[in-house]
């Protein structure tokens, strides 16, 4: 199993970023994982990106949820920028 990060960075200020981690967790669930973690990192001038940590297969690619969070609307990008193999 694994440990994955995605950064995922709004499209504004003013993107609701409630919403979109509502979307997200749908997603992530759909592929039958669990969000285990969320946070918010500011960014600049009001922007915050959503951090989000979820358990994933080893043995199968997180590109396609990468390209599936990046669809959502509101949504600028949305990036693995950590992966770890968990242990116990």
């Amino acid at each position: 199993m694994l440990l994955i990060q995605v950064k995922i960075m709004p499209e504004s200020p003013q993107s609701d970023l409630g919403e979109v981690k509502k979307n997200a967790e749908h997603i992530i669930e759909k592929h039958g994982q669990k969000l285990l973690k969320e946070e918010i990192q500011p960014i600049a001038f009001g922007l915050n990106a959503l951090l989000l940590i979820f358990t994933w297969p080893d043995n199968e690619s997180p590109d396609v949820l990468e390209q599936e969070l990046s669809a959502l609307s509101d949504i600028n990008s949305a990036e693995i920028v950590d992966v770890r193999r968990a242990i116990g």
